[in-house]
């Protein structure tokens, strides 16, 4: 039922255990031969009820949607989109079983972020204090503008495959994307065991070829004095919504971002998250 947290899902003794166990080992049989469209293990966005969700995590080598609710709250989904980079670059690695989690290091792989050059003039660049603040030094991030949808697609595909970046954000306003390019997308981002995000400022429920689909709104956020008197300006707090999983359930969530620990925190765990409204035209639904 929509608008349901994660936690209120049937307990133990219905089916769903059992559906849970056949997605998981159909999820394994994917990624071992090479179906899933994803390459590499899951990493934790740190809350336990998401990741669950998740089947252990987000794919690394995957490529996921991320939509702003609506055009006014792109900011929200932006925010979003680049505090789940900086936990895929952060997370351990084998071969680095040293480093800490946190904001990336100098010595790490960039960030790549391409955009329609009209979204950038609506939108604005990123902003250094702000990328710091979801845990990616400015240097390490590297902006293109692109005239055309298909070519944000274009150079994404072949950011993903070249090894050189360790993520790729793709920014565009078009909706109906072409399928054959999106799929191409996905294999690209297994091939290269590059994390692959596509934002985009408004939700588009047709198929698409990607693992995860989360619809992104801004939620009020506050802070409490010492004495629990006075209200102040809290950590960014956003409504997150997984519409498609390939790995597991569905869920809806309010999360906090811990700009400090560099994690999401679930801002709470009994608040139903109302579901969108589909049955209004366009404008009613705006107004």
């Amino acid at each position: 039922m929509a608008g349901i947290p994660s936690e209120e899902f049937p307990s133990s003794e219905g089916p769903m255990p059992r559906i849970e166990e056949l997605r998981q080992k159909l999820s394994a049989a994917e990624r071992a031969t090479g179906l899933s469209g994803e390459r590499g293990a899951p990493f934790d966005l740190g809350i336990a009820a998401i990741d669950a969700a998740l089947g252990g995590g987000l794919g690394g080598g995957a490529l996921h949607e991320i939509a702003a609710v609506r055009e006014s709250e792109v900011s929200a989904a932006t925010g979003f989109a680049l505090a789940v980079t900086a936990r895929f670059a952060s997370r351990p690695r084998r071969n680095d079983p040293g480093h800490a989690r946190g904001r990336i290091s100098t010595g790490r792989r960039a960030v790549l972020w391409i955009a329609e050059d009209l979204l950038i003039h609506e939108n604005g660049a990123p902003y250094g204090p702000g990328l710091e603040e979801a845990g990616i030094a400015p240097e390490q991030l590297i902006t293109v503008a692109a005239t055309r949808t298909r070519d944000v697609l274009w150079a994404m595909e072949e950011a993903l495959r070249s090894h050189a970046v360790g993520a790729v954000i793709g920014e565009t306003a078009a909706r109906g994307l072409d399928q054959v390019a999106m799929r191409r997308l996905s294999l690209a981002a297994a091939a290269g065991g590059t994390l692959g995000l596509l934002l985009r400022a408004a939700p588009d429920e047709a198929p698409c070829a990607v693992t995860t689909r989360w619809i992104v709104g801004a939620a009020p956020s506050f802070a409490l004095s010492p004495s629990e008197r006075c209200h102040g300006i809290g950590p960014p707090r956003l409504v997150v919504r997984l519409v498609r999983n390939r790995r597991g359930r569905l869920g809806a969530w309010i999360v906090e971002w811990n700009s400090v620990e560099q994690r999401f925190e679930l801002a709470t765990h009994s608040e139903p998250v109302a579901g969108s409204a589909f049955d209004r035209s366009h404008r009613t639904a705006v107004a």
